[in-house]
């Protein structure tokens, strides 16, 4: 079977690229990556030679090119089911695509505040009302999908799952901008954090130094 290829942007910088990269690092798929800088003179025409749609991430799989994060996450649990990327019961499952597809479509109060950047000393900005609600519905996600399916494990269905990798660049947000949360958001955000597969991309994006402007909100 032909090799998995993951085109990202920036590490530092790019929520997108880290979703799929937490999913198949996570399910321990062997893949070779690619970065295109953001917000470089020749980005588009990079782009461009990987997919007509002009954004990032990208996937490669043989002849077949996935674009979208969560077109990539829905090929790779139909390409390797064995890894459970979705959780097995059906419930669970429609739940988790729920929020998976809430986040994707949603939470743009969170996003334009506080975009993400790990190279950012964590400190905090001034919240408005939409990014509080944003926060707060995130906090109850959380809650109900730990407290309802969590029991096998530190993640939101117990195994990390693609809902996790979907939420993955949103635990680096509220660390980033020290927003306040309870304990159990707090438990939640330690438990991605500490896998191995995010203290891996954190090491890399800590190594660039590729500013994008519009990021750095402070």
């Amino acid at each position: 079977m032909s090799k998995l290829h993951l085109i990202i942007a920036n590490k530092n910088y790019s929520s997108w690229s880290l979703r799929p990269w937490m999913a198949m690092t996570m399910a321990g798929l062997a893949f070779d990556e690619s970065m295109i800088l953001l917000d470089t003179p020749v980005m588009k025409k990079q782009i461009a030679e990987h997919s007509k749609a002009g954004r990032l991430p990208i996937l490669h799989h043989g002849k077949i090119t996935v674009w979208e994060t969560l077109a990539i996450l829905e090929y790779l649990s139909e390409t390797f089911p064995e890894k459970n990327l979705w959780p097995k019961t059906k419930t669970a499952r429609a739940v988790a695509r729920a929020i998976s597809n809430e986040m994707h479509a949603g939470f743009t109060g969170l996003r334009n505040s506080c975009p993400m950047n790990l190279h950012r000393p964590p400190k905090p900005v001034v919240l408005n009302d939409a990014t509080k609600a944003d926060i707060a519905r995130i906090e109850e996600i959380w809650r109900d999908c730990r407290k309802t399916y969590g029991k096998g494990g530190k993640f939101l269905f117990g195994k990390f799952c693609n809902a996790d990798a979907m939420f993955a660049p949103v635990v680096t947000r509220f660390e980033t901008y020290a927003i306040p949360v309870a304990k159990d958001t707090r438990a939640y955000m330690d438990a991605v954090m500490t896998t191995k597969a995010f203290q891996s991309w954190r090491v890399a994006a800590l190594k660039e130094t590729w500013i994008v402007p519009h990021d750095e909100v402070d």
